[in-house]
C-alpha cells in the first residue's frame, strides 16, 4: 500500500470521530488545505508539497476552539503545534494528529534534523540533516559574520513575509509595524534592528519550520539565524522547542508572572 493509500485509509478511519481533517488537495487550481469531511472525495488528498498546518489549525480553532479536528502533520507541524499549545493558541485536546514522516529527498531539501513527528502514523523514520550552512556560517570571522548579515539584509524589501507565514508570530499587534522601528516607505529596514527583534521574538518557540527562508522573495537564508538560536537556547536552558507538552518554556512570561505597579 502506498502512502497516499495509507493515509487515505487513516483519515477514513477517524472521520467519524471528528468534525474533519485539515489536509492537502490537488485540483486544477493547484494545492491547498482542505476540510475533509465525511463523504469527500478522498481520490484528491495529496502530500505535497510541504505547507504550514498549524496555521490552519490555529485560523479553525479561532473560529471555533471546541470543534474536534484532525490533521495531517509533518514534524515541523507538530513541534508549531505544541509549541502554539503552551501559548494558549490551540487546543491540543481537540486536535487529532496524523503524523507523516519526511522522505529522506525532503529532509535534505530542508536540511532537517528531525524530519518526523512524534506521534507518526505514516511512513518510516529518516535520518536528519546536519545544516551544513551553520558549519560554514561557523567557520566566518566575526567581522565576516557582521559584514554577511549587512549584505543579506540589505535585499530585505520589508514584505513582512517571514512574519506572516511563521506559524509562532500571534501577536496581535506587532512591534515591526511601529514607526519607531521599521519606518514605513524607508528600505531596507535598519540593520540590524528589524531582523534582530523579530528573531528575538521567537526565541524559544521556533520550531525549524524553515517556511520564513522558503517564502523570503529576496532569499535571505533566515534559516541559519533561527537555528543558531535554537542551539544556543538548548545549551543554555536545555530546552528544544516543540519537544514536549509538558516542557516550560525557559522564556515565557505569562499575565500572572508581571509585576503591578502602583
Amino acid at each position: 500500500m502506498t502512502l497516499i493509500e495509507q493515509l487515505r485509509t487513516e483519515i477514513e478511519r477517524i472521520l467519524p470521530e471528528v468534525e474533519g481533517v485539515v489536509a492537502l488537495r490537488g485540483s486544477t487550481e493547484g494545492v491547498a488545505p482542505h476540510l475533509f469531511r465525511s463523504g469527500d472525495d478522498l481520490t484528491e488528498l495529496v502530500l505535497a508539497p510541504k505547507y504550514p498546518m498549524a496555521l490552519v489549525v490555529d485560523l479553525l480553532q479561532d473560529a471555533d476552539s471546541d470543534t474536534c479536528l484532525g490533521v495531517v502533520v509533518r514534524g515541523c507541524d507538530e513541534r508549531a503545534l505544541i509549541e502554539l499549545a503552551k501559548r494558549q493558541q490551540v487546543n491540543l485536546d481537540n486536535v487529532r494528529i496524523i503524523g507523516i514522516a519526511c522522505s529522506a529527498e525532503e529532509a535534505e531539501e530542508c536540511r532537517c534534523a528531525l524530519p518526523y513527528p512524534q506521534n507518526l502514523v505514516i511512513g518510516e523514520k529518516v535520518q536528519g540533516v546536519a545544516d551544513r550552512l551553520i558549519a560554514e556560517h561557523e567557520a566566518l570571522t566575526r567581522q565576516e559574520r557582521l559584514e554577511f548579515w549587512e549584505r543579506q539584509f540589505a535585499k530585505c524589501l520589508k514584505c513582512y513575509g517571514c512574519r506572516d507565514i511563521c506559524p509562532e508570530c500571534f501577536c496581535e499587534e506587532c512591534v515591526l509595524e511601529d514607526e519607531l522601528w521599521a519606518q514605513t516607505g524607508v528600505l531596507p529596514p535598519p540593520f540590524p534592528s528589524f531582523h534582530v527583534i523579530r528573531a528575538m521574538h521567537t526565541v524559544g518557540k521556533c520550531v525549524g519550520c524553515g517556511e520564513c527562508e522558503l517564502v523570503c522573495p529576496a532569499e535571505i537564508p533566515l534559516t541559519i539565524l533561527y537555528s543558531l538560536l535554537r542551539r544556543d537556547v538548548k545549551e543554555l536552558f536545555g530546552y528544544e522547542a516543540g519537544a514536549s507538552v509538558e516542557d516550560e518554556p525557559p522564556l515565557l512570561v505569562t499575565l500572572d508572572q508581571v509585576p503591578i505597579i502602583g
